[in-house]
């Protein structure tokens, strides 16, 4: 029951937060009332029950609180008095047509040039998807001190420079848009793998980031950019419902019954995809959408067309050198060319620390070594993957795996490598 609670309650966090932003103006102050209004539904959910509409009471009693705390601690009468005002005029009930343009306009007040990009991201993960100081630290790989700094500077950038709390236009809009495209698709990223959710997935923050982008292609029709990150959004959103199986446990993508994927967002991730290549300016979300397009309309894993998966992984590189998207590349070099030609990629990032503290980047290296019956080998990956600490649904596969190299064994050619 209670952790069926905290989903809900975590659930409605960052509309939560950006309404009581746009009613006071201060965004670490939305955060201390949301949060105690969170505590609060924690306790009166568990006494009585839900209510109809848990959003809107969030909102309500986050709003209260942040008004109080105002009345007690403003320095300045007019500045209690015009936010009573605007309580005033706005009503819970008329909250819900602003949610989208609240949640737009506290991301691109996370995304304001005055911030470093390190800095908007941990903000934006803090303030939209409600992570907590060590959650955002494991996910980008970066000490807790580290994060913990950043988001006192930012809060503190935010408060003295008085960023002001609305979506901008103009030139405005288009300085940001790549940092507000970065952290939709970071919010989706979040959601579909998800160190903060015993589930290792939040559908709802998908289902906000899909939502944003659409929001932001209705803005910008004629960013390509845009319209690809939506169709990347909707293409990989339409695999969740073959990711797990009926107990939980994690599904690769080569042993998915691609039945159970969603035809519909698959077709209107392909039009969003051909729209957007039509305008003729190619970007890396256009290209990771490419990609998820080859895997969404291939038949069976073995028909997936993974030489040019993995030719657009290699423009992909041209964009983004990241070691993230070289693994990946690996990945896909491996399908089409052999588990020895991935891995000689992958052999070559192991001294990069980001990588060797990422839990997919060995439990890929573990796959490709079993696939050439080098058991211990990929026994010992698969550990190192373990001792990461992943998500539930990924520990689990991991020691399904373990289980499965044991009884393997060491049979002829399973020498080490």
């Amino acid at each position: 029951m209670t952790d069926d609670l905290t989903a809900v309650v975590r659930q409605h966090w960052w509309t939560t937060v950006a309404s009581v932003t746009r009613l006071i103006g201060d965004l670490e102050a939305a955060e201390d009332a949301a949060q105690d209004a969170c505590v609060a539904a924690l306790r009166q959910w568990r006494q009585a029950r839900v209510p109809e509409h848990p959003e809107r009471w969030l909102v309500s009693v986050a709003r209260k609180k942040a008004l109080d705390a105002q009345r007690r601690e403003a320095k300045r009468a007019e500045k209690e008095a015009a936010a009573v005002r605007d309580e005033t005029r706005s009503s819970i009930e008329s909250q819900a047509p602003a949610m989208v343009d609240d949640q737009l306009a506290l991301i691109f007040m996370c995304c304001h040039p005055t911030l470093e990009p390190a800095s908007q991201i941990a903000l934006t993960l803090r303030a939209v998807c409600g992570l907590t100081t060590s959650e955002i630290a494991r996910a980008f790989l970066t000490p807790e001190a580290t994060v913990a700094q950043r988001l006192v500077r930012a809060k503190r950038k935010i408060r003295e420079a008085v960023i002001p709390f609305r979506t901008p236009d103009g030139d405005g809009l288009a300085v940001r848009l790549a940092a507000v495209l970065r952290i939709v698709y970071l919010v989706f990223t979040e959601g579909h793998r998800s160190n903060a959710s015993q589930a290792g997935t939040r559908p709802e923050l998908c289902r906000e980031a899909i939502h944003l982008a659409s929001s932001l292609a209705t803005m910008m029709p004629g960013e390509p950019e845009v319209r690809g990150l939506l169709a990347l959004l909707l293409l990989v959103d339409a695999r969740r419902p073959g990711r797990f199986d009926a107990e939980g446990q994690l599904v690769l993508l080569d042993e998915q019954d691609r039945s159970l994927w969603d035809a519909a967002k698959i077709a209107e991730g392909e039009a969003h995809l051909a729209s957007a290549l039509s305008l003729g300016r190619p970007g890396p979300y256009q290209i990771q959408a490419a990609i998820a397009a080859l895997h969404s309309t291939a038949s069976t894993a073995a028909a997936t067309d993974w030489a040019e998966v993995a030719a657009l992984y290699a423009e992909l590189v041209r964009w983004e050198p990241t070691a993230v998207v070289e693994a990946n590349r690996a990945v896909a070099v491996a399908m089409a060319h052999g588990p020895t030609a991935g891995l000689t990629i992958l052999d070559r990032l192991t001294d990069d620390p980001r990588l060797e503290a990422w839990p997919p980047f060995h439990i890929a290296r573990a796959d490709l070594f079993s696939r050439l019956g080098l058991i211990e080998r990929a026994a010992e990956a698969y550990e190192k993957a373990l001792s990461l600490s992943p998500p539930v649904p990924e520990r689990t596969f991991i020691n399904r795996r373990l289980g499965e190299l044991a009884r393997r064994g060491l049979g002829p050619g399973a020498e080490k490598r």
